[in-house]
C-alpha cells in the first residue's frame, strides 16, 4: 500500500517512520505491522491525536504460526468513532521472546483480553497491572493455545 493513500498511515509516518513496519489494506481495512519496541508510542499517538482519535480498543488477539518465525502475532483493533474507521495493529513476536508492552495505559480495556493472551498463548505483557490467568486455574501448566501444546494436555 503506498503511505500517501491514506491520511493516517501517512501522519504516522511523518511522526515516526520506524513505526511502520510494514502497511495492508484488504477490504477497505488498514493493517499496520508495527515493531515491538515501537507499539507503545505508536498506540499513544493513534489514541491521543485528536485528529485521528482511535479511542476505542475494539479487540485485541493472538495467533501462533508455529514453526514459522516470529512465531506470534498479536493483533489490535482499533476504532476511531470520529472518523468512522477501523485499523489493525499487528506485532510480531519470536517464540523465543513473546514479550511485549501493555497498552492498558491507553486504552484500559485492554487489562484482560492481554490477561487472556497471556494465559492462553504465554504472551507475557510488560507493565501490565495484574498479569496473571483469567481463563485457568492458577496452577494450570503451560498455554493450551499454543500450537505445540499437548493435544491430549499436560501430564
Amino acid at each position: 500500500m503506498d503511505i500517501e493513500q491514506n491520511e493516517v498511515v501517512r501522519q504516522l509516518h511523518a511522526r515516526d517512520p520506524q513505526a511502520l513496519g510494514e502497511v495492508r489494506e484488504f477490504r477497505g481495512e488498514v493493517t499496520i505491522v508495527v515493531p515491538r519496541e515501537r507499539l507503545r508510542r505508536t498506540a499513544e499517538f493513534l489514541c491521543g491525536e485528536r485528529a485521528l482519535g482511535y479511542t476505542l480498543l475494539s479487540d485485541l488477539s493472538s495467533i501462533d504460526r508455529f514453526p514459522v518465525e516470529p512465531r506470534f502475532e498479536v493483533n489490535y483493533h482499533l476504532v476511531s468513532m470520529s472518523r468512522k474507521e477501523r485499523l489493525r495493529l499487528k506485532v510480531r513476536l519470536s517464540g523465543s521472546d513473546p514479550v511485549v508492552e501493555t497498552v492498558t495505559p491507553v486504552w484500559p480495556g485492554a487489562n484482560w483480553p492481554e490477561r487472556e493472551v497471556f494465559d492462553l498463548f504465554g504472551i507475557r505483557f510488560e507493565g501490565h497491572p495484574d498479569l496473571r490467568r483469567i481463563v485457568l486455574p492458577a496452577d494450570w501448566e503451560g498455554h493450551p493455545l499454543r500450537k505445540d501444546y499437548p493435544v491430549e494436555g499436560p501430564r
